[in-house]
């Protein structure tokens, strides 16, 4: 079975000793839950693994009773240590301050109880994290998968990435395309919206939602003003309501909206968003169009190809913790800007024939970037560029 890097670094937090509690995060269908069995078969302490995902009524007593569950059994088995690991922690009412008071319990008594909690809401997570648990955590982001994970664990071609992303649960189905976007959809993007989204935060207008989640899908890769998404909207609401709902869909891992780059914050946070997938499948799987027909047009297929390297930067700010933002300034644009340590980088993307740069002239001469990359047939290659390790170019 295909390992992911990610359970390595699990597997050497694991077997530390007792430090901090482990919070694995990330998308649903990214393969969390399959991780965590992978580290089970490869360490050797006793473990518990349990989902409040079916629990009905998810508060601090459910998991008050796992954990005193979990010291049992390693008193039964006359164990020095333990690993409990909960699934879906996001879904227990107040579970921070539950965790808090169980693990601080646990550290003045000696108890060697180890502790992994999963959650597939990145934004409630980490409300909860830094309301009771500061210094307490260490966080692993498991991204969507990159095209070289695909690559080795279903032998794709970097074409076939482009179009069905990177969701490893829907890669048996891409030979019955209809089928492949009647799973995404169903299964894939309606869980995430219902479950992680509407299920657990407030949302006043769920069709809302929805409806700018299919526009930002349908635009991904282009700069829209909240007057023209509102244009495209039956209820629009106000600017507020829609950035407030992008902002929930970028933390379920399924759409961002990223900001304008200027060395003026006020003016990053009042910037036109331009849309991304964080993975090309949420596009692929709402066209009517099929691989090959998308394929043969080379406007549309460069505009696939555009939100596929964007989402293999989404996914890689995570775990490298650049900023990742747009640049434009009146007729001229630079695809995406990467800001980390006050190193900025500027990558413009030209997957067809067109190879002008006179966007990347201007936010070179007016932004004095420590690196420019031009990624495309004539320079670095783009299927190339989706190989590459993105924490190198700091």
């Amino acid at each position: 079975m295909f390992e992911r890097p990610y359970l390595q670094t699990l597997t050497n937090r694991i077997n530390e000793e007792r430090k901090f509690i482990q919070v694995l995060m990330g998308p649903r269908q990214v393969g969390k839950t399959t991780l965590i069995t992978q580290l089970t078969k490869k360490i050797s302490i006793p473990y518990l693994f349990v989902s409040a995902d079916a629990v009905p009524a998810s508060d601090g007593s459910w998991l008050s009773a796992q954990w005193d569950t979990a010291r049992i059994q390693m008193k039964q088995k006359e164990s020095n240590e333990f690993l409990l690991i909960i699934d879906e922690i996001q879904k227990i009412n107040n579970w921070s301050e539950t965790v808090k008071l169980l693990w601080d319990t646990d550290t003045r008594t000696e108890t060697n109880l180890k502790v992994i909690l999963l959650g597939s809401s990145r934004l409630l997570l980490q409300q909860g994290l830094t309301e009771s648990l500061a210094g307490r955590f260490e966080t692993t982001y498991m991204g969507h998968w990159s095209f070289s994970e695909m690559q080795q664990a279903f032998d794709w071609t970097v074409d076939d990435y482009v179009w069905f992303g990177g969701y490893p649960g829907s890669a048996s189905l891409i030979s019955d395309e209809e089928r492949w976007k009647q799973y995404v959809v169903g299964s894939l993007i309606e869980t995430s919206i219902s479950k992680d989204i509407l299920m657990l935060t407030r949302v006043d207008k769920p069709a809302l939602m929805k409806r700018l989640f299919e526009i930002g899908c349908n635009y991904s890769g282009q700069i829209l003003s909240y007057t023209k998404i509102m244009g495209q909207l039956l209820d629009a609401g106000n600017t507020t309501t829609l950035a407030h709902y992008l902002d929930l869909l970028n933390t379920a891992g399924l759409l961002n909206g990223l900001e304008k780059f200027d060395n003026k914050l006020i003016r990053k946070r009042s910037s036109s968003p331009k849309f991304q997938v964080h993975n090309t499948a949420l596009i692929s799987a709402q066209r009517v169009e099929t691989f090959q027909e998308v394929r043969s047009q080379p406007d549309s297929w460069g505009r696939m190809v555009e939100s596929a390297i964007g989402a293999y930067l989404i996914n890689s700010s995570f775990s490298t913790g650049f900023q990742l933002y747009y640049w434009r300034e009146g007729n001229y644009e630079v695809d995406f800007v990467l800001e980390y340590r006050g190193k900025v980088i500027g990558i413009e993307i030209k997957s067809g024939h067109a190879q002008t740069t006179s966007g990347m002239q201007v936010f070179q001469k007016t932004q004095k970037p420590d690196q420019v990359l031009l990624v495309g047939d004539s320079s670095l290659p783009w299927q190339e560029f989706l190989q590459l390790n993105i924490s190198t170019l700091f």
